[in-house]
């Protein structure tokens, strides 16, 4: 399913008319994520693990990458994240959703793949930025998740 996904959005990024859109691909690199849970329990907060953006256009991108998630159990993910609406403040401000598939908590889908969408905030300057992503409602509650990055391309 995984590689379905991948394939999938690789087409559509090789298509004539986005290609054209993808003279500045960026790619960065993130250590997991921090998570805050809005409802009381024993969730694990500091979700490392390893992850990738490259952004093939300013509002365009691919994820994909693991972590510890907030249930202590290893997670994979894989997907799109569209940024349409843009701000320049002196750093640059992109807000959207990403679209991703998601594996790894045993208290969704017994642990197999499952689609999900998530309201994203990033702010990005030079070669440092930060993902601030909002996880409504789920088996967890709902959470907010702060990824920090690192452009290395």
């Amino acid at each position: 399913m995984l590689r379905r996904l991948v394939q999938a959005l690789l087409a559509v990024a090789a298509t004539g008319a986005f290609a054209q859109e993808c003279d500045g691909v960026q790619v960065w690199l993130n250590p997991g994520m921090f998570s805050y849970h809005f409802r009381e329990g024993d969730y694990r907060q500091d979700n490392y693990g390893l992850g990738a953006e490259v952004i093939l256009a300013p509002a365009h991108g691919l994820v994909a990458g693991n972590f510890i998630n907030s249930n202590r159990e290893r997670s994979h993910y894989a997907g799109y994240h569209w940024r349409p609406l843009q701000w320049q403040p002196g750093f640059e401000v992109r807000t959207g959703l990403i679209f991703v598939l998601i594996d790894g908590y045993s208290n969704t889908n017994h642990g197999d793949w499952f689609p999900a969408v998530f309201p994203t905030l990033s702010v990005e300057h030079r070669v440092l930025g930060a993902n601030l992503i909002f996880l409504p409602g789920s088996r967890n509650g709902a959470a907010l998740a702060l990824q920090l990055k690192l452009r290395v391309w």
